[in-house]
């Protein structure tokens, strides 16, 4: 059973769904989750907190802050994406579940997507709360990344246009916004490649046709200085789970399968047949959900 729920995450009413343990005769485990780069939690999460509630493994899935419904903090745009405050927002998460009677506070996931995995990771490595962390497709390393989405339209954004949207916004202007995607070779996007079009259009259509194809500019630089793989060491011993496709373009299938080397043990790389996108549909989705299920049933058992 899925219920609406709420919580505030220090100022921000954060949005979000709670799967009840299908089966379950007293507090059950619970996996947290959040979508990925200016997604929203419309967009396939679901498929994968059904998937953990029908093994009897609670849910919590929540839209980050000010994105789908979940609220901008106060005097904060909409359509922003600052990594350490949706690091945050997932240990608020975790408080939220952990306050709640069906979950038992002391078997908790953690579970992320792209941009969402490298959060599952830096929350494992500083918030021992956690038991058991899954990331697939995970975003590695902001200046690798920023550098592979460069090459695809050869728009470079320098600093000085990031120093000049700071600058007007402390003067009281508007953040400045670009499209997520788009299929212009000549328009500045967030996202770049074929395959983020493809994705987000089909998500947008079939899933979440509110999801509004905007990001401000800042979260581009906010990306820019994120480096979550340093964290990756500082896991251990909490078990962690990389879901990585061979072919993935956009975080980088290479970056991860590096960076996974410089965790310790417990942990495990599963590899999928495909690109960044690989794991939320068909095939590719019943092996990633299907791990992520196993291994948070492994590790989060009494």
């Amino acid at each position: 059973m899925r219920h609406d729920i709420e919580f505030d995450a220090e100022g921000a009413l954060l949005r979000g769904w709670f799967y009840e343990a299908e089966g379950a005769t007293g507090p059950a485990p619970c996996v947290v989750m959040a979508h990925g780069w200016t997604s929203t939690k419309r967009m396939y999460l679901d498929r994968f907190a059904e998937v953990f509630a029908a093994s009897g493994l609670s849910v919590l899935v929540f839209d980050n802050r000010g994105w789908g419904d979940s609220d901008a903090a106060p005097g904060k745009p909409r359509h922003e994406v600052d990594p350490w405050e949706q690091v945050r927002d997932y240990q608020h998460a975790i408080t939220c579940a952990q306050n709640r009677s069906e979950v038992d506070p002391d078997r908790i996931g953690v579970w992320g997507t792209s941009f969402s995995a490298a959060h599952a990771f830096v929350v494992a490595a500083v918030d021992r709360r956690v038991k058991a962390v899954s990331g697939q497709a995970p975003f590695i390393s902001g200046r690798a990344t920023y550098a592979n989405l460069a090459r695809v339209d050869n728009h470079v954004v320098g600093p000085e246009v990031f120093t000049a949207d700071r600058r007007a916004r402390a003067m009281g202007e508007p953040a400045a916004t670009v499209p997520v995607i788009g299929n212009d070779p000549g328009e500045l996007v967030g996202l770049p490649t074929q395959d983020s079009y493809e994705w987000f259009t089909h998500a947008r259509a079939e899933l979440d046709p509110s999801w509004p194809n905007e990001v401000t500019l800042r979260s581009l630089d906010n990306f820019y200085g994120y480096e979550p793989a340093r964290y990756l060491p500082d896991i251990t011993p909490t078990p962690l789970l990389m879901i990585v496709g061979r072919e993935d373009g956009l975080t980088g299938g290479n970056l991860a399968a590096s960076a996974y080397r410089t965790a310790a043990e417990p942990k495990k790389i599963v590899f999928l047949p495909g690109g960044h996108f690989v794991a939320y549909t068909g095939a590719g989705f019943l092996v990633a959900s299907q791990a992520a299920r196993d291994w948070f049933l492994e590790h989060l058992s009494p």
